[in-house]
């Protein structure tokens, strides 16, 4: 019974001196919840910035109208759709849809830029005979990339906020 507990013990041991910490740790109360709750999104031109903005609030649970505002997130979005792959009757059978955002995290109080960064996604999608098909595939992917690109976005400022309030020694 005996080299089962220390086999399993052993793995729990390895993980906690390996320096690793859930980066929520605490939850909203954390110092990252607390940060990315004081991030204010101004509006993003465009349908896919509309996208973007909507999910950014969502995931950041940004402070009401109101309440303490610390940073800012300034967000532009490029967002191509670009046809590939020619048929044999010079239609294009093959879409691609990129979206890249160019976002900076600023404090709002200096007015000083603390994150600078890209994130961005791409997807392909077939053009099929139905026109209706293919607009509804192209919003389904906008709709996805948008998803992909808060999510690089949210996790690279939480990974900055953490940095800034627990600096490496």
């Amino acid at each position: 019974m005996r080299p089962l507990r220390l086999a399993l013990l052993a793995p729990a041991l390895m993980l906690a001196g390996c320096g690793l910490q859930p980066l929520y740790q605490g939850g909203g109360r954390a110092v990252v919840g607390q940060g990315l709750g004081q991030i204010e999104v101004p509006a993003i031109a465009g349908k896919a910035g509309w996208l973007l903005h909507n999910e950014l609030v969502d995931r950041l649970g940004t402070a009401p109208a109101g309440g303490a505002v610390r940073y800012r997130l300034d967000v532009r979005l490029d967002d191509r759709l670009e046809g590939l792959g020619l048929l044999s009757n010079d239609t294009v059978g093959r879409e691609r849809r990129t979206l890249r955002a160019r976002y900076q995290l600023v404090d709002v109080a200096s007015g000083a830029i603390l994150l600078d960064a890209t994130a961005g996604s791409d997807a392909g999608l077939d053009v099929v005979s139905s026109e209706y098909a293919t607009v509804a595939a192209e919003q389904t992917a906008l709709e996805n990339l948008s998803r992909v690109v808060v999510d690089r976005i949210v996790t690279s400022l939480a990974l900055k906020l953490r940095a800034e309030n627990h600096p490496k020694p």
